[in-house]
C-alpha cells in the first residue's frame, strides 16, 4: 500500500483528495504548509508527494527544492495557475506531474497511479546502488566494498537494503525494528544497536554513512 502526503493549506482540498486516495487504496498523511511537508519528508519515506504551490511558510515550488536536496521521491504539483512558466519552473526544479486547479479527483489519482507505476519501473531498472567504493546489488542480494565481497548476516543485509533505499531519511527506531523483525517482534533496542554495530564494522570505511541520529534512529547519509 503505497504512502503519499498531501500538503495544501485548504482543508476542503486535502479532505477532498485524501478521501479518493484512501479509496484507492493509498495511507495518507497531511501537511498544511511546505516547511510542515518538508519535516514530513525528512522524518518518513513517502511513496509519493502531492503538493501544492500556494502555501504558507514555504510555498511548493521552495519546499520541492527543499525535499530534492535530500530524497528523490516523486511530486505531484497542484497549482491555480496554469502559465507554462509555472509549469515549466516545476519541471526543473524536478517535479514528476503538474495539475492545474480545478482538477478532478479521478484524473488526479490517474495520474498518481502512473507516477507511481513508472517510478517503480525505474527503479527494478536500477536496482543497484553505487557510492565511491560501495557497492549494493539489490537483486543478487551481495554487497561490494572497495572491490571486496562483503559477507552480512540476513538481518544485516535487510537493516542496509532498508537504509540505503530510504537513505538521507531519519528512520526512527521503531520503524526499523518492525521493518526488519516484523510488527510482532518482541525484544528490546539493543537488538538494533547490535546489529547496527556489526554493519558498520562489515562497511569499514563506509561505516560513517551510517549515522545516528540522536532521540530517533538511525540514517544512511549521502551526499547528492
Amino acid at each position: 500500500m503505497a504512502h503519499i502526503l498531501i500538503a495544501d493549506d485548504e482543508p476542503r482540498v486535502c479532505d477532498l483528495i485524501e478521501k479518493y486516495a484512501v479509496f484507492s487504496g493509498f495511507t495518507v498523511t497531511k501537511a498544511t504548509n511546505g516547511e510542515e511537508a518538508v519535516n514530513y519528508c525528512r522524518q518518513t519515506a513517502f511513496d509519493l508527494v502531492i503538493m501544492d504551490v500556494m502555501m504558507p511558510k514555504l510555498d511548493g515550488f521552495s519546499a520541492c527544492r527543499e525535499i530534492r536536496s535530500f530524497c528523490d521521491v516523486p511530486i505531484l504539483m497542484l497549482s491555480a495557475r496554469g502559465e507554462e512558466y509555472d509549469r515549466i519552473r516545476g519541471f526543473e526544479i524536478g517535479v514528476d506531474d503538474y495539475v492545474v486547479k480545478p482538477f478532478s479527483p479521478r484524473e488526479l489519482m490517474l495520474r498518481a497511479d502512473a507516477i507511481l507505476k513508472r517510478y517503480r519501473r525505474e527503479q527494478i531498472a536500477s536496482d543497484m546502488f553505487t557510492y565511491e567504493g560501495l557497492t549494493i546489488d539489490f537483486t543478487a542480494l551481495t554487497v561490494t566494498v572497495d572491490g571486496q565481497r562483503v559477507e552480512l548476516s540476513p538481518k544485516e543485509r535487510e537493516l542496509l537494503f532498508y537504509l540505503v533505499k530510504n537513505k538521507n531519511i531519519a528512520l526512527t527506531r521503531e520503524k526499523l525494528l518492525t521493518h526488519v523483525w516484523g510488527y510482532d517482534f518482541y525484544g528490546d533496542d539493543r537488538t538494533l544497536d547490535t546489529h547496527i554495530k556489526l554493519l558498520r564494522k562489515s562497511l569499514k570505511d563506509y561505516s560513517r554513512l551510517v549515522v545516528t541520529v540522536r532521540g530517533v534512529g538511525y540514517r544512511f547519509e549521502i551526499q547528492t
